[in-house]
């Protein structure tokens, strides 16, 4: 009843209601990114073959602009795959072990990540600072290298914090989360995991 009356104070509501209008415009600027990235790639890869095959001569910096997509597609990707549960994973042991296993499991595996991921994102920023001090060019646009490389902390970071939000799921709820906003396919009855998958793709 303590807790009850606590969460049910105005202001916590406020509070749960901006984070939650907060998170949803960050969902919402992840799959812009990504879906931005992805079609750059995509313009580059067959706008280059296009001109090499019309016109004679490639896209001079196309290289350049596809690898600045793809770097930020993979780091970027990683925070949007651990809120979806869409991260690889070797689910041999995982998926014959009894409920309560999973649930430590489904508690410690996160919290594990999440602080590799925390030092990861610690050991590329002070990488990407060394490169700014450098002022190092990309060679076609000459374009300041560390503003592709800026992307290798921020999606370390985010990607951390998702995951230390999949393990805070995971201690509030009885069920098991593999993801923020997905339940463990093992506790989803076979025929609704199809509906399922439809609904988080």
């Amino acid at each position: 009843m303590k807790n009850q009356s606590i969460f049910s104070n105005p202001f916590f509501q406020t509070v749960g209601k901006i984070i939650r209008a907060i998170d949803k415009g960050l969902l919402k600027l992840e799959e812009f990114i990504l879906s931005a990235a992805v079609i750059v790639i995509a313009v580059m890869i067959a706008g280059n073959v296009i001109s090499r095959e019309i016109f004679g001569p490639s896209i001079w910096f196309h290289a350049e602009v596809s690898r600045f997509a793809v770097v930020i597609a993979t780091f970027m990707g990683i925070s949007y795959a651990a809120r979806k549960g869409r991260h690889i994973s070797m689910s041999a042991i995982y998926d014959t072990v009894p409920f309560k296993v999973r649930k430590v499991m489904a508690i410690f595996i996160p919290a594990l990540t999440a602080v590799a991921l925390f030092y990861l994102s610690y050991v590329s920023f002070i990488y990407v600072q060394s490169v700014f001090e450098t002022g190092r060019t990309t060679t076609s646009l000459e374009v300041p290298l560390w503003w592709m490389y800026m992307f290798i902390p921020l999606g370390f970071f985010t990607g951390a914090i998702q995951f230390l939000r999949n393990m805070i799921v995971n201690l509030t709820n009885e069920e098991v989360y593999i993801g923020t906003d997905v339940k463990d396919y093992n506790d989803i009855e076979p025929e609704k995991r199809e509906l399922d998958d439809n609904l988080q793709a």
